[in-house]
């Protein structure tokens, strides 16, 4: 399992899911030093896997840049003898206006997101051609143009998303025949991780669903036959909800047992939904000074 930006947060989380079956797994991704206000990086997240009963091999990529990629995906075929699954996890976010995104931050969402995701799946793309059951799964959201969703993603960051999304729309068609399957997984509700905290506050963590969920539903999607699941874009709660869970046992992904509400995610659902938690949000940090 190759896998972009995994040291920590979802991605991490699906790396740790596949390492409990034997899985090895290759961690791209730039964090090489501690940083303070975002914990984890590919030596920390090789150890966990390792620890979860993995083979871990820790790779220092940025993929924007095209022969780090290459380089990478050919030294895990190197060293685990293939590669059968492909994440693409890495993604930068940036929330505001068309005003308020200086070109620096929309270059660098779109170089990893759209550009990130192509290349990397582009690289990879001669290994899962040989593999078994090869999958390509791409955390991006269903391809819902409703426009009000950009009051609250803005223009430049649902250019990014979709980039990734129309990846996995073109792929899957265009590899369908050759049985390497390409499909996207995406939140209900907002994912409690150290990059969400950082952006929304601690506030986010009373109404947020823990990472295990993003992994056991990218686990549910990758040991499926390649050539009979592809094209997808697929919800995280509706995947186990499909494998037999219930609601009472989603319960255990919510952060707090005590919260209210759960916070919906980008373009899931109606934006009305979004906005009717905003004031909501509002009003519960008041009442219970979140």
């Amino acid at each position: 399992l190759f896998m972009t930006g995994g040291s920590r947060g979802i991605g991490l989380a699906i790396a740790l899911r596949a390492a409990r079956d034997g899985a090895n797994v290759a961690i791209a991704a730039k964090t090489a030093d501690p940083n303070p206000k975002l914990p984890g990086t590919i030596y920390s997240a090789a150890k966990e896997i390792e620890a979860a009963g993995g083979n871990a091999l820790p790779l220092q990529v940025d993929i924007r840049e095209e022969e780090s990629v290459r380089e990478a995906i050919a030294k895990t075929a190197e060293t685990f003898g293939g590669v059968d699954i492909l994440v693409n996890n890495a993604s930068a976010i940036h929330l505001a206006g068309t005003l308020e995104t200086p070109m620096k931050k929309f270059d660098l969402m779109n170089t990893i997101n759209g550009r990130g995701t192509f290349i990397t799946s582009q690289a990879a793309l001669p290994y899962l051609l040989k593999a078994d059951n090869p999958h390509v799964l791409t955390l991006s959201p269903p391809l819902k143009l409703d426009p009000q969703w950009m009051t609250f993603s803005g223009a430049a960051y649902a250019m990014a998303k979709f980039n990734m999304s129309f990846t996995v729309l073109g792929m899957a068609e265009e590899f369908r025949e050759a049985g390497v399957a390409f499909n996207a997984l995406w939140p209900r509700t907002a994912i409690s991780t150290a990059a969400v905290r950082m952006l929304a506050g601690s506030v986010s963590s009373h109404v947020s669903r823990k990472v295990d969920i993003m992994a056991d539903s990218a686990h549910h999607i990758l040991t499926r036959p390649s050539r009979q699941c592809t094209g997808n874009f697929f919800i995280d709660e509706e995947v186990l909800r499909s494998a037999g869970m219930t609601d009472k046992e989603l319960d255990q992904y919510k952060c707090s047992k005590f919260s209210p509400l759960l916070m919906p995610d980008l373009w899931v659902g109606h934006p009305g939904d979004l906005a009717k938690w905003d004031r909501l949000r509002n009003l519960f940090s008041k009442l219970f000074k979140f």
